[in-house]
């Protein structure tokens, strides 16, 4: 496995990295036996960079984590993500304060069985604070040596260009695929030009581009993706058969489906590291393959004729999954 480096100073780690939010059961149940052979697996492949946040099933992505890597020590890069939080009648809200975020992170650390992290995401802004204070109290983690670097998860470019003003941004995640595409209206060219690592998530699309999309009829309840519009009919359906022609092609270039679709992500730019995320060490070993699979120009062309900018019919959020992302197009 080839590697990229997290920002101008950052280290280096897999350029295909393993997400850990269905760790915590987001798209179905999981366990710790089913987590830690994923882990397994992801040492067999040479991915060392994990993402995960403290959010992800209220802690227990982290835990699981941390129990394996208690006996698998230094194998791994870790990013966590906090700021995201509940009020006492259960509404989602983001907050920035240096109080909350030094709890949020000793938390984190604790659960994940170290006194340091590599990399420390605000998972979302806190709309009323201004981001060069987030910025100061993150810059005291990192001197206090309990982050390695600094992220944010969602934000816009000028967001970004004025956090980075403060002090040098390790990375950015946002979600990007073939589906997704707002990120090249300008936060892939802001973390180029920063040298600022850019971290797609959800890179396979939620699954719509697995061998076998999913059927949102067995979407369980708390499935992020069950009030997803795009995963809503009659969108869904108009999805799906958007997407043939691109699975037809996979198969023609003898690859499956996910694997052309991240190596697709592999090949918007060096500084991407793409944190596709499962609870199944097999599709992880299948992620792994799109590392290998070069694309031409002549392939890349054709990918954007099948899949053009905007196919995607419906929103890549609710209304109530939108909130705290920033809008910058």
């Amino acid at each position: 496995m080839l590697k990229r480096q997290l920002g101008t100073n950052g280290p280096l780690v897999s350029q295909i990295a393993l997400g850990c939010w269905s760790f915590g059961g987001a798209y179905g149940p999981t366990d710790e036996t089913t987590t830690h052979a994923t882990l397994a697996k992801a040492i067999d492949l040479d991915i060392d960079f994990l993402d995960t946040a403290d959010v992800y099933g209220n802690g227990v992505s982290e835990t699981h984590i941390g129990t394996f890597t208690k006996d698998n020590p230094g194998r791994f890069k870790i990013a966590t993500k906090a700021a995201i939080t509940r009020t006492p009648d259960n509404v989602r809200v983001f907050v920035n304060t240096e109080e909350h975020l030094r709890t949020a992170l000793e938390k984190s650390l604790k659960r994940l069985g170290t006194d340091h992290v590599d990399l420390f995401y605000i998972h979302r802004r806190q709309a009323d604070l201004p981001i060069e204070d987030v910025m100061e109290t993150l810059v005291r983690f990192k001197q206090e040596g309990k982050i390695g670097g600094i992220g944010f998860s969602e934000i816009s470019p000028a967001s970004l260009r004025r956090a980075h003003a403060v002090h040098p941004v390790m990375a950015v995640q946002s979600e990007y695929s073939l589906w997704v595409r707002m990120p090249e209206l300008g936060m892939i060219q802001a973390c180029r030009d920063l040298g600022v690592a850019f971290v797609p998530f959800s890179p396979l699309g939620r699954g719509v581009f697995a061998e076998t999309p999913p059927d949102p009829a067995t979407f369980p309840d708390g499935d992020f993706r069950k009030p997803n519009p795009r995963f809503l009919e009659p969108n869904y359906s108009h999805n799906l058969k958007a997407i043939e022609p691109f699975r037809a092609f996979a198969a023609a270039k003898g690859v499956t489906t996910p694997v052309l679709a991240l190596a697709w992500v592999l090949h918007q730019g060096n500084h991407l590291i793409p944190i596709p995320g499962t609870r199944s060490a097999a599709h992880l070993e299948e992620d792994a393959r799109a590392a290998s699979c070069v694309l031409t120009p002549d392939d890349l062309a054709e990918i954007e004729r099948l899949l053009p900018v905007g196919f995607a019919h419906g929103d890549r959020y609710s209304e109530a999954q939108l909130v705290g992302a920033e809008r910058y197009c």
